[in-house]
């Protein structure tokens, strides 16, 4: 049987613990809120939001993000050619931000005594870049099995790991990011397993802690993988999946457990029993919670029911909570995962890889499925062959979103100069690809992809200042990134050896100057 465990089984003590949330500062119960009580039958009601964060495995504050923007004073870039990824590209533009936000995007600005300009003149201004698909931290340099963190091979659904608590945060790939324009970036798990666990979303601003690293409040990510991948790694060991009809069985019996579990969790919020409490698959051992699948007193059956954090992760999902996203190479395997997300009434935000994209662009345009691309990786596996160096391109003149993504401690470096190559290759086909089109490739496109296209990806009035100044043309080979600005604050700068971040790891081995031109 593929992905099922053994519930947790709670003692006395963790079933009052889980039924009474200590500290979460509960209060008067408001519309919509669940009631458990204490000994005393006291009522210990908590709002919406603590019951999300009790729902997302964030109880009592665990595992959010601290991350706290640096200090910043209203600036202004002045001159420069400013590529919005919004359908403008002003020359001789200027951007002016203040308190972590892009205030106004024009000419001649007018800004307030005080501000610190940059004289941009001849050079451009783009958003941060967004990989949407990195291993920076789970995977770390120095590569060697003992930082190896990424899969968890384990069992083919290992929906309850979370790729953050395997980042390193000292990995200097952050740091090589930051220095090519990366701003925020979604590190996922590896690809061995059919479900692999949580994904999240960073900053690419130094952290001693993952947490001072996480973007606040951006959706968490579930990875997913199709095709060769989940059956190399067990179909060796005799065990399922062993074909690609057994890959999707194992995704539909997870989900279908997960509905089970979901269904019991809403049903004790609303305050009710759920009609399939009997199953002991589900509900655990009689001697642990009675007969219910509940803990706390199995004859009032007024406590929550037993947690499970496979469960827990695939039920948000369900809820539209955490975004799914999916490592799928063919055209076939792709639509038949948007069939299994119609089936269970989710969405798969992202396919990744997504060699044969281009086969079903159209039907990525009807379900509002983007697709995560490299340019011209192919050929490392059979699923790999059938590639063309106009996938994105093609999929993005269909009116799907458009991603290009690295996968590669590398290629996250020369992400600008990936996506001058895709938009190339479509033109070289006869595809109209713009530069503030190619531009989004990178930029809007991968933010909504992230759920975080309200906040960045853009140069847009109210968006999070997160930007890179360009040496030059950012379509061109010979340009560099000379500063990064993440939420308004510098935190790059080609010029500066004192803002130029260097990670513990790295203290010793590069000059104390830093990373930067004093060598």
């Amino acid at each position: 049987m593929i992905g099922r465990r053994r519930p947790f089984r709670a003692s006395a003590l963790t079933a009052v613990a889980v039924v009474f949330l200590p500290g979460l500062g509960l209060g008067a119960s408001p519309a919509g809120a669940y009631a458990p009580q204490d000994a005393a039958g006291t009522s210990t009601a908590a709002s919406a939001g603590e019951i999300a964060d009790l729902l997302h495995g964030q109880r009592n504050g665990a595992w959010k993000s601290t991350y706290r923007p640096l200090a910043s004073g209203p600036t202004l870039i002045r001159g420069a050619t400013v590529m919005t990824a919004a359908g403008e590209e002003i020359e001789g533009g200027d951007l002016f931000m203040r308190d972590g936000k892009i205030v106004e995007v024009g000419r001649n600005l007018d800004v307030p005594a005080g501000t610190d300009v940059i004289d941009a003149s001849g050079r451009f201004v783009t958003p941060g870049i967004i990989d949407t698909h990195s291993h920076l931290g789970v995977s770390p340099s120095p590569s060697i099995s003992s930082t190896s963190d990424t899969n968890e091979s384990t069992d083919p659904n290992t929906a309850e790991v979370w790729a953050m608590h395997s980042v390193w945060p000292q990995d200097p790939g952050f740091t090589r990011a930051l220095a090519a324009g990366v701003t925020t970036l979604q590190i996922l798990p590896g690809s061995a397993n059919l479900i692999g666990g949580r994904g999240i979303t960073l900053k690419t601003v130094p952290g001693r802690t993952v947490q001072e690293m996480m973007f606040p409040d951006a959706p968490m990510a579930l990875k997913m993988a199709c095709g060769e991948n989940p059956k190399r790694v067990y179909g060796g060991r005799q065990r399922s999946p062993r074909t690609r009809m057994g890959n999707m069985a194992g995704y539909r019996e997870a989900f279908i457990e997960a509905e089970r579990y979901r269904r019991r969790w809403d049903a004790w919020i609303e305050g009710g029993m759920t009609g399939d409490v009997g199953d002991a698959e589900d509900a655990g051992d009689a001697e642990d919670v009675g007969d219910t699948g509940y803990t706390g007193d199995a004859r009032n059956s007024k406590g929550p029911p037993v947690r499970d954090l496979a469960k827990e992760t695939l039920a948000e999902v369900l809820r539209g909570a955490i975004f799914v996203h999916n490592h799928c190479y063919r055209a076939d395997e792709m639509a038949q995962m948007m069939d299994l997300a119609r089936e269970f009434g989710f969405r798969i935000r992202s396919f990744h890889h997504a060699i044969e994209a281009y086969k079903l662009r159209d039907l990525l345009a009807r379900d509002t499925v983007a697709a995560s691309m490299w340019v011209d990786w192919w050929g490392f596996k059979l699923e790999a062959y059938d590639a063309v160096p106009q996938n994105i391109a093609l999929v993005s003149e269909a009116g799907a979103r458009a991603i290009l993504h690295t996968d590669s401690d590398m290629g996250i470096q020369v992400m600008n100069q990936d996506a001058a190559r895709a938009m190339y290759a479509g033109r070289a086909a006869g595809i109209d690809v713009g530069r503030d089109e190619a531009l989004r490739w990178i930029t809007a496109n991968p933010a909504w992809a992230l759920g975080l296209d309200d906040r960045v990806g853009t140069l847009q009035p109210g968006k999070n200042a997160d930007l890179v100044i360009w040496s030059g043309d950012p379509f061109s080979v010979y340009s560099r990134a000379d500063q990064v600005f993440i939420d308004g604050a510098l935190i790059y700068d080609r010029s500066r050896s004192d803002v130029q971040p260097t990670t513990d790891f790295e203290l010793g081995i590069l000059p104390s100057s830093g990373q930067g031109g004093d060598r």
